[in-house]
């Protein structure tokens, strides 16, 4: 496989900055990532049955096994955190929100209320906005993804996810993976990303989007359907 696109570099920049910057290193594909991300929290969380909070926890909200949560993170009310995780400082989770296993969130990060965030890397910088599931996925450094939006993680035919780059068709080697959402990106309202998305840097999707396969990076995209109004 040597399809310059897919390349973890394609689609990040300054991952060393990350706050588990580990999860990176030796990596080629941003899928891959996912699995570093694996060993490392069962390394440094899970394996030593760490539980540490540095920061602040709201009255009815809970911790569920294991867990390394950073300095000045403001875990809101009703939030539901359940381990092994890694989170890092400074972060913003709003009320109702569910954070699952194997979840990395970066410095700087707001997971915005209701969100559930299932087994991602989530960038330094990065929002995720209210009433969001992403699954499975590899969100870059500032990137945004907007209220209402999912991030589909498996097939409907429950089969292989991968993606075409031209003539080229990859798999990732896995049944479950949403999307590569590159740095500085940004996915409207009530969007939806189907398995396998990858999303090039400093590209805009527009709201009420259906997106799938491999976008570009520097690109807008948007739907061609028109409001159409009728007279009484």
């Amino acid at each position: 496989m040597s399809v310059e696109e897919l390349k973890l570099s394609y689609f990040f920049e300054n991952t060393e900055s990350f706050a588990v910057p580990e999860v990176f290193e030796g990596v080629e594909y941003p899928w891959e990532a996912l699995q570093k991300a694996t060993q490392i929290v069962d390394e440094r969380v899970e394996e030593k049955k760490l539980q540490v909070n540095e920061g602040t926890l709201a009255e009815g909200s809970y911790l569920h096994g294991n867990y390394l949560i950073g300095k000045g993170t403001q875990i809101h009310s009703q939030v539901t955190i359940e381990g092994p995780v890694i989170i890092g400082e400074n972060v913003t989770i709003q009320s109702g929100a569910l954070i699952r296993p194997y979840t990395v969130i970066g410095n700087n990060c707001v997971i915005g209320h209701g969100c559930e965030v299932k087994h991602a890397i989530v960038g330094n910088g990065a929002k995720v906005q209210s009433f969001t599931f992403a699954g499975d996925s590899v969100l870059g450094q500032g990137a945004r993804v907007g209220s209402g939006t999912i991030i589909a993680n498996r097939r409907f035919d429950q089969g292989i996810i991968g993606v075409k780059v031209g003539d080229m068709y990859t798999k990732f080697g896995t049944d479950f993976f949403g999307c590569v959402l590159g740095d500085f990106s940004r996915i409207g309202a009530n969007s939806a990303t189907l398995p396998g998305t990858c999303i090039g840097p400093y590209t805009w999707v527009f709201p009420l989007t259906r997106v799938h396969g491999f976008v570009p990076k520097e690109t807008r995209v948007s739907t061609s359907k028109e409001l159409k109004l009728h007279p009484e």
